[in-house]
Protein backbone atom coordinates (compact mmCIF):
# COMPACT_ATOMS: atom_id res chain seq x y z
CA UNK A 1 0.00 0.00 0.00
CA UNK A 2 1.40 3.49 -1.25
CA UNK A 3 2.66 5.96 1.97
CA UNK A 4 0.17 8.80 2.30
CA UNK A 5 0.67 11.71 0.47
CA UNK A 6 2.60 14.42 2.24
CA UNK A 7 1.35 17.97 3.59
CA UNK A 8 4.27 20.13 2.52
CA UNK A 9 2.93 22.45 0.46
CA UNK A 10 4.50 22.80 -3.15
CA UNK A 11 5.18 26.44 -4.25
CA UNK A 12 4.49 27.18 -8.12
CA UNK A 13 7.39 28.85 -10.29
CA UNK A 14 6.99 29.75 -13.95
CA UNK A 15 10.07 28.59 -16.24
CA UNK A 16 10.74 31.44 -18.76
CA UNK A 17 8.57 34.57 -20.10
CA UNK A 18 5.98 32.65 -22.07
CA UNK A 19 4.06 30.99 -19.13
CA UNK A 20 5.32 27.77 -18.41
CA UNK A 21 4.35 27.04 -14.57
CA UNK A 22 5.71 24.13 -13.07
CA UNK A 23 5.96 22.72 -9.41
CA UNK A 24 8.84 23.94 -7.63
CA UNK A 25 10.23 20.18 -7.19
CA UNK A 26 9.81 17.97 -10.51
CA UNK A 27 10.56 14.09 -10.55
CA UNK A 28 13.01 12.95 -12.47
CA UNK A 29 11.90 9.40 -14.42
CA UNK A 30 15.33 8.24 -15.77
CA UNK A 31 15.82 5.74 -12.99
CA UNK A 32 12.35 3.61 -13.62
CA UNK A 33 13.42 2.27 -16.62
CA UNK A 34 16.28 0.42 -17.88
CA UNK A 35 18.76 3.28 -17.99
CA UNK A 36 19.90 3.41 -14.20
CA UNK A 37 19.94 -0.87 -14.26
CA UNK A 38 16.93 -3.14 -14.29
CA UNK A 39 13.43 -2.04 -15.54
CA UNK A 40 11.70 -1.26 -11.81
CA UNK A 41 7.92 -2.77 -11.55
CA UNK A 42 5.63 -1.12 -14.02
CA UNK A 43 2.59 -0.92 -11.27
CA UNK A 44 4.91 0.08 -8.51
CA UNK A 45 6.60 3.10 -10.87
CA UNK A 46 2.95 4.06 -11.55
CA UNK A 47 2.26 4.10 -7.78
CA UNK A 48 4.93 6.22 -7.27
CA UNK A 49 3.86 8.64 -10.02
CA UNK A 50 0.30 9.10 -8.79
CA UNK A 51 2.24 9.38 -5.08
CA UNK A 52 3.97 12.65 -6.88
CA UNK A 53 0.71 14.20 -8.20
CA UNK A 54 -0.93 13.95 -5.05
CA UNK A 55 1.62 14.88 -3.01
CA UNK A 56 2.05 18.00 -5.33
CA UNK A 57 4.27 17.49 -7.79
CA UNK A 58 3.35 18.14 -11.28
CA UNK A 59 6.29 18.33 -13.44
CA UNK A 60 8.03 15.19 -14.62
CA UNK A 61 11.12 14.93 -16.79
CA UNK A 62 11.53 11.95 -19.12
CA UNK A 63 13.31 11.50 -22.27
CA UNK A 64 12.99 9.29 -25.24
CA UNK A 65 16.48 8.03 -24.81
CA UNK A 66 15.37 6.75 -21.55
CA UNK A 67 15.01 2.66 -21.76
CA UNK A 68 15.02 3.84 -25.07
CA UNK A 69 11.40 5.04 -25.51
CA UNK A 70 10.10 2.76 -22.22
CA UNK A 71 10.12 5.24 -20.13
CA UNK A 72 7.54 8.01 -22.34
CA UNK A 73 5.72 5.04 -22.36
CA UNK A 74 5.82 4.19 -18.79
CA UNK A 75 4.70 8.18 -18.34
CA UNK A 76 2.48 8.53 -20.76
CA UNK A 77 0.14 5.42 -19.17
CA UNK A 78 0.71 6.44 -15.70
CA UNK A 79 -0.28 9.94 -16.66
CA UNK A 80 -3.89 8.87 -17.94
CA UNK A 81 -6.65 10.76 -16.75
CA UNK A 82 -4.83 13.37 -15.38
CA UNK A 83 -3.08 14.97 -18.35
CA UNK A 84 -4.42 18.58 -17.88
CA UNK A 85 -3.19 18.66 -14.01
CA UNK A 86 0.54 18.04 -15.10
CA UNK A 87 3.39 19.29 -16.79
CA UNK A 88 5.36 16.55 -18.99
CA UNK A 89 9.04 17.46 -19.99
CA UNK A 90 10.56 14.59 -22.74
CA UNK A 91 13.98 15.32 -24.61
CA UNK A 92 15.04 14.14 -27.80
CA UNK A 93 18.36 14.65 -30.22
CA UNK A 94 20.38 11.32 -28.71
CA UNK A 95 19.88 7.97 -30.17
CA UNK A 96 21.31 4.84 -30.42
CA UNK A 97 22.89 3.76 -33.22
CA UNK A 98 24.56 0.04 -32.25
CA UNK A 99 26.72 0.54 -29.52
CA UNK A 100 27.27 4.30 -30.19
CA UNK A 101 25.27 6.91 -29.08
CA UNK A 102 24.77 9.58 -31.82
CA UNK A 103 23.41 13.12 -31.64
CA UNK A 104 21.02 14.79 -34.03
CA UNK A 105 19.49 18.14 -34.70
CA UNK A 106 18.82 17.33 -38.23
CA UNK A 107 15.40 19.21 -38.49
CA UNK A 108 13.77 15.79 -40.76
CA UNK A 109 14.51 14.22 -37.36
CA UNK A 110 13.28 16.96 -34.80
CA UNK A 111 10.11 16.23 -36.10
CA UNK A 112 9.73 12.68 -36.37
CA UNK A 113 11.36 12.18 -32.78
CA UNK A 114 8.19 14.81 -31.90
CA UNK A 115 5.42 12.85 -33.33
CA UNK A 116 7.12 9.51 -31.57
CA UNK A 117 6.99 10.71 -28.22
CA UNK A 118 3.43 11.80 -28.66
CA UNK A 119 2.17 8.52 -29.42
CA UNK A 120 4.42 7.07 -26.17
CA UNK A 121 3.16 9.77 -24.34
CA UNK A 122 -0.31 9.22 -25.27
CA UNK A 123 -0.97 12.73 -25.75
CA UNK A 124 -1.62 15.35 -28.17
CA UNK A 125 0.84 17.91 -26.53
CA UNK A 126 4.25 18.63 -24.86
CA UNK A 127 4.43 20.67 -22.35
CA UNK A 128 8.09 21.32 -22.43
CA UNK A 129 10.51 20.01 -25.36
CA UNK A 130 14.65 19.65 -24.88
CA UNK A 131 17.12 19.04 -27.38
CA UNK A 132 18.67 16.72 -25.21
CA UNK A 133 22.12 17.04 -26.53
CA UNK A 134 23.57 19.68 -28.84
CA UNK A 135 24.62 18.27 -32.84
CA UNK A 136 27.33 20.40 -33.14
CA UNK A 137 27.24 19.52 -36.95
CA UNK A 138 23.69 21.61 -37.25
CA UNK A 139 23.81 25.46 -36.37
CA UNK A 140 21.31 25.76 -33.48
CA UNK A 141 19.28 27.89 -35.48
CA UNK A 142 18.14 24.69 -37.75
CA UNK A 143 17.18 22.79 -34.95
CA UNK A 144 15.08 25.65 -33.09
CA UNK A 145 13.39 26.73 -36.45
CA UNK A 146 11.68 23.52 -36.46
CA UNK A 147 11.13 23.34 -33.28
CA UNK A 148 9.04 26.96 -33.68
CA UNK A 149 7.13 25.17 -35.77
CA UNK A 150 6.27 22.10 -33.82
CA UNK A 151 4.97 25.40 -31.30
CA UNK A 152 2.74 27.05 -33.91
CA UNK A 153 1.25 23.68 -34.96
CA UNK A 154 -0.03 22.90 -31.35
CA UNK A 155 2.24 19.87 -30.78
CA UNK A 156 4.80 21.63 -28.51
CA UNK A 157 4.29 24.27 -25.73
CA UNK A 158 7.59 25.32 -24.51
CA UNK A 159 11.52 24.76 -25.74
CA UNK A 160 14.53 24.32 -23.72
CA UNK A 161 18.29 23.27 -23.78
CA UNK A 162 19.99 20.61 -21.90
CA UNK A 163 23.79 21.13 -21.53
CA UNK A 164 24.27 24.30 -24.08
CA UNK A 165 26.82 26.58 -23.53
CA UNK A 166 26.18 30.47 -23.49
CA UNK A 167 26.72 31.17 -27.01
CA UNK A 168 24.51 28.11 -27.89
CA UNK A 169 21.62 29.33 -25.51
CA UNK A 170 21.95 33.23 -26.89
CA UNK A 171 21.18 32.11 -30.51
CA UNK A 172 18.31 29.75 -29.40
CA UNK A 173 16.33 32.04 -27.83
CA UNK A 174 16.97 34.67 -30.54
CA UNK A 175 14.89 32.07 -32.86
CA UNK A 176 11.93 31.35 -30.04
CA UNK A 177 11.82 31.98 -27.09
CA UNK A 178 13.60 29.57 -24.22
CA UNK A 179 11.39 28.13 -21.45
CA UNK A 180 14.20 26.43 -19.78
CA UNK A 181 17.61 25.30 -19.51
CA UNK A 182 18.15 22.07 -18.08
CA UNK A 183 22.00 21.37 -16.48
CA UNK A 184 23.13 19.21 -14.04
CA UNK A 185 23.56 21.50 -10.68
CA UNK A 186 24.02 20.03 -7.57
CA UNK A 187 26.51 20.95 -4.32
CA UNK A 188 29.39 19.03 -6.24
CA UNK A 189 28.42 19.77 -9.62
CA UNK A 190 28.31 23.88 -9.88
CA UNK A 191 30.19 24.38 -13.13
CA UNK A 192 27.66 26.16 -14.78
CA UNK A 193 27.48 29.11 -12.11
CA UNK A 194 29.86 30.85 -13.97
CA UNK A 195 29.16 31.62 -17.39
CA UNK A 196 25.21 29.62 -17.63
CA UNK A 197 23.15 30.33 -15.19
CA UNK A 198 23.93 34.36 -15.33
CA UNK A 199 23.12 34.14 -19.25
CA UNK A 200 19.90 32.47 -18.36
CA UNK A 201 18.68 34.64 -16.06
CA UNK A 202 19.65 37.90 -17.79
CA UNK A 203 17.65 36.26 -20.96
CA UNK A 204 14.76 35.71 -18.47
CA UNK A 205 15.30 31.56 -19.21
CA UNK A 206 14.10 28.97 -16.11
CA UNK A 207 16.69 26.59 -14.91
CA UNK A 208 16.01 22.91 -14.35
CA UNK A 209 18.32 21.02 -12.01
CA UNK A 210 19.13 17.89 -12.82
CA UNK A 211 20.91 15.30 -10.59
CA UNK A 212 20.84 17.66 -7.63
CA UNK A 213 21.50 14.77 -5.19
CA UNK A 214 25.02 13.93 -7.35
CA UNK A 215 23.29 10.88 -8.91
CA UNK A 216 22.39 9.28 -5.51
CA UNK A 217 26.05 9.78 -3.95
CA UNK A 218 24.82 13.22 -1.96
CA UNK A 219 21.89 11.17 -0.05
CA UNK A 220 23.91 7.86 0.04
CA UNK A 221 27.21 7.84 0.06
CA UNK A 222 30.05 5.49 -0.44
CA UNK A 223 27.51 2.50 0.02
CA UNK A 224 25.52 3.38 -2.87
CA UNK A 225 28.41 3.18 -5.39
CA UNK A 226 28.98 -0.37 -4.20
CA UNK A 227 25.79 -1.53 -4.81
CA UNK A 228 24.94 -0.07 -7.92
CA UNK A 229 23.90 -3.11 -10.66
CA UNK A 230 26.36 -3.68 -13.56
CA UNK A 231 23.98 -2.54 -15.58
CA UNK A 232 23.91 0.79 -14.02
CA UNK A 233 25.12 3.39 -16.19
CA UNK A 234 25.94 5.18 -13.49
CA UNK A 235 28.93 2.44 -12.83
CA UNK A 236 31.24 4.46 -15.53
CA UNK A 237 31.18 7.79 -14.01
CA UNK A 238 34.46 9.34 -13.11
CA UNK A 239 33.76 10.37 -9.20
CA UNK A 240 32.53 6.93 -8.60
CA UNK A 241 35.61 4.86 -9.77
CA UNK A 242 38.14 3.68 -6.79
CA UNK A 243 40.95 6.13 -7.34
CA UNK A 244 38.68 8.86 -6.75
CA UNK A 245 35.89 7.67 -4.24
CA UNK A 246 38.26 7.67 -1.30
CA UNK A 247 38.66 11.58 -1.63
CA UNK A 248 34.88 12.07 -2.46
CA UNK A 249 33.60 10.32 0.59
CA UNK A 250 34.69 13.42 2.47
CA UNK A 251 32.55 15.27 0.98
CA UNK A 252 29.54 12.67 1.70
CA UNK A 253 31.24 12.82 5.42
CA UNK A 254 31.01 16.34 5.95
CA UNK A 255 27.20 16.32 4.50
CA UNK A 256 25.96 13.93 7.22
CA UNK A 257 27.59 15.99 9.86
CA UNK A 258 25.79 19.46 9.13
CA UNK A 259 22.62 17.02 8.33
CA UNK A 260 23.19 15.48 12.15
CA UNK A 261 22.84 19.05 13.32
CA UNK A 262 19.57 19.96 11.29
CA UNK A 263 18.26 16.81 12.26
CA UNK A 264 17.50 16.03 9.00
CA UNK A 265 18.93 13.34 6.02
CA UNK A 266 22.38 14.81 4.25
CA UNK A 267 19.67 14.09 1.13
CA UNK A 268 17.15 16.82 2.42
CA UNK A 269 19.95 18.91 3.27
CA UNK A 270 21.71 18.67 -0.32
CA UNK A 271 18.49 19.48 -1.87
CA UNK A 272 17.50 22.45 0.62
CA UNK A 273 20.62 23.98 -0.91
CA UNK A 274 19.44 23.60 -4.56
CA UNK A 275 15.95 25.18 -3.86
CA UNK A 276 17.00 27.54 -2.41
CA UNK A 277 19.32 28.96 -5.47
CA UNK A 278 16.17 30.79 -6.54
CA UNK A 279 12.14 30.93 -7.54
CA UNK A 280 13.78 30.61 -11.31
CA UNK A 281 15.20 27.01 -10.26
CA UNK A 282 13.36 23.88 -10.54
CA UNK A 283 15.95 20.81 -9.09
CA UNK A 284 13.91 17.13 -10.42
CA UNK A 285 15.22 14.59 -7.97
CA UNK A 286 14.80 11.10 -9.53
CA UNK A 287 13.73 8.16 -7.30
CA UNK A 288 11.94 5.08 -7.20
CA UNK A 289 10.89 4.76 -3.73
CA UNK A 290 7.49 6.83 -2.17
CA UNK A 291 10.00 7.19 1.23
CA UNK A 292 12.26 8.75 -0.72
CA UNK A 293 10.38 11.10 -2.86
CA UNK A 294 8.33 11.84 0.55
CA UNK A 295 11.88 12.84 1.86
CA UNK A 296 12.82 14.87 -0.62
CA UNK A 297 9.59 17.17 -0.32
CA UNK A 298 10.14 17.53 3.21
CA UNK A 299 13.06 19.54 2.15
CA UNK A 300 11.20 22.50 1.75
CA UNK A 301 10.77 22.70 5.46
CA UNK A 302 14.57 23.76 5.74
CA UNK A 303 15.20 27.14 5.07
CA UNK A 304 19.36 27.36 5.26
CA UNK A 305 21.17 30.31 6.85
CA UNK A 306 23.88 32.39 4.88
CA UNK A 307 26.30 30.35 7.17
CA UNK A 308 24.77 27.00 6.42
CA UNK A 309 24.34 27.53 2.41
CA UNK A 310 28.25 29.08 2.52
CA UNK A 311 29.56 26.08 4.96
CA UNK A 312 27.84 23.21 2.50
CA UNK A 313 29.69 25.19 -0.17
CA UNK A 314 32.84 24.80 1.26
CA UNK A 315 32.88 21.48 1.82
CA UNK A 316 31.78 20.20 -2.19
CA UNK A 317 33.75 23.22 -3.22
CA UNK A 318 35.75 22.35 -6.55
CA UNK A 319 38.91 21.78 -5.44
CA UNK A 320 37.43 18.96 -2.61
CA UNK A 321 35.65 16.85 -5.80
CA UNK A 322 37.56 14.10 -7.18
CA UNK A 323 36.86 12.87 -10.90
CA UNK A 324 34.81 14.46 -13.57
CA UNK A 325 30.98 14.88 -13.33
CA UNK A 326 29.66 13.14 -16.27
CA UNK A 327 31.57 10.14 -17.81
CA UNK A 328 31.31 11.94 -21.43
CA UNK A 329 32.12 15.61 -21.00
CA UNK A 330 32.09 15.66 -24.55
CA UNK A 331 28.74 15.87 -24.54
CA UNK A 332 28.04 18.11 -22.34
CA UNK A 333 27.83 22.58 -22.33
CA UNK A 334 31.43 22.24 -22.84
CA UNK A 335 31.57 21.29 -26.47
CA UNK A 336 28.12 22.31 -27.36
CA UNK A 337 28.99 25.28 -30.15
CA UNK A 338 27.56 24.36 -33.49
CA UNK A 339 28.28 26.07 -37.01
CA UNK A 340 27.60 29.61 -37.74
CA UNK A 341 24.49 29.93 -40.03
CA UNK A 342 26.04 32.06 -42.87
CA UNK A 343 27.06 30.00 -45.65
CA UNK A 344 25.82 26.37 -44.27
CA UNK A 345 23.66 24.34 -46.24
CA UNK A 346 20.85 21.54 -45.43
CA UNK A 347 21.62 19.69 -47.73
CA UNK A 348 25.51 19.04 -47.19
CA UNK A 349 24.45 17.61 -43.80
CA UNK A 350 24.13 13.86 -44.44
CA UNK A 351 22.00 11.93 -42.45
CA UNK A 352 21.40 8.24 -43.57
CA UNK A 353 19.01 8.01 -40.34
CA UNK A 354 16.73 10.83 -41.02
Amino acid sequence: MATAAMTVAVPRIKLGVDGLEVSKIGLGCVGMSETYGPPRPELEMVRLIHHAVDSGVTFFDTSDFYGPHTNEILLGRALKGMREKVQIATKFGARLKGDVVEICGHPAYVREACEASLKRLETNYIDLYYIHRIDTRVPIEITMGELKKLVEEGKIKHVGLSEACPSTIRRAHAVHPLAAVELEWSLWSRDSEDEIIPTCRELGIGIVAYSPLGRGFLAAGPSFVENLSESDFRKRFPRFQPENIEQNKKIYERLCEMAARRECSPAQLALAWVLARGDDVCPIPGTTKIDNLNQNMEAFLLELTPEEKAELESCASPDMVKGERHAFMSQTWINSETPQLSNWKLENHIDDGV
